[in-house]
């Protein structure tokens, strides 16, 4: 994995981060990358701005540079904006559809095998770019640009908020679009995404358990052990 072009090897961290390869928090160390895509710091600092720029990498002073965590309000911004961007896309479709549902339903038959595969970091990708690929396969080249980007802060907010959408239903959910477009019910099909970007949202978990909740649960004695006896004076 080589590349001498800043925008590359930022767009391999921002494809890294839709496969949730990349975590909330990582650091990421310009030597390391440097290292990894065989070029200089600079340019590797170079694409790091670009990503800071782009909302997905931040400098922690003296410490470098890290992927963002994002807030709970970072999460549902993101999210309204991923709602009126595909609602929109969708409301705009004209006919005919057979070239856009052709080219989803392949996505999909790859969403199912990555799912039925061990492959986590395809089937996180395939499920995350469906909604990349009906931006493109519209025509939407800048708006799929802008959905690449809100799709990976969302992904982020789902790794860091332990999301419980599971895989398959996220995969049914696709088919059941592009089974709308199939008939040529856009409103449909509209209406169906809007629930589904509402199911991914309404999956995560914004709220940590009481710290002293957790302290309880990370104490707590293991399941079938003693207890240790009090020490003797």
């Amino acid at each position: 994995m080589h590349s001498t072009n800043p925008t590359q090897i930022a767009q391999q961290v921002v494809e890294s981060v839709l496969a949730q390869k990349l975590a909330p928090g990582e650091r990421l160390g310009e030597q390391e990358l440097a290292d990894l895509f065989g070029v200089s710091r600079t340019l590797v600092r170079e694409a790091l701005m670009q990503l800071q720029a782009r909302g997905f990498v931040e400098v922690r002073p003296r410490r470098g540079w890290y992927v963002v965590e994002p807030s709970v309000e970072d999460a549902r911004d993101a999210f309204s904006a991923r709602r009126i961007i595909e609602s929109g896309i969708l409301a705009d479709a004209g006919t005919p559809l057979q070239a856009v549902t052709r080219r989803l339903r392949t996505h999909i038959a790859d969403e199912q095998q990555a799912i039925e595969g061990a492959d986590a970091a395809t089937r996180a990708f395939l499920l995350a770019d469906f909604h990349v690929c009906l931006a493109e396969a519209m025509g939407h080249r800048s708006l799929s640009d802008i959905l690449r980007d809100l799709t990976a802060r969302t992904t982020l907010a789902a790794s860091l908020y332990q999301s419980r959408h599971a895989a398959s239903q996220s995969c049914a959910e696709h088919a059941a679009i592009v089974e709308a477009l199939e008939r040529g019910d856009t409103a449909l099909a509209r209406e169906r995404m809007l629930a589904h970007i509402g199911n991914v949202e309404g999956a995560l978990n914004p709220a940590p358990p009481p710290l002293r909740d957790r302290l309880r649960e990370s104490l707590a004695p293991l399941a079938g052990s003693r207890r240790a006896a009090p020490a003797q004076g």
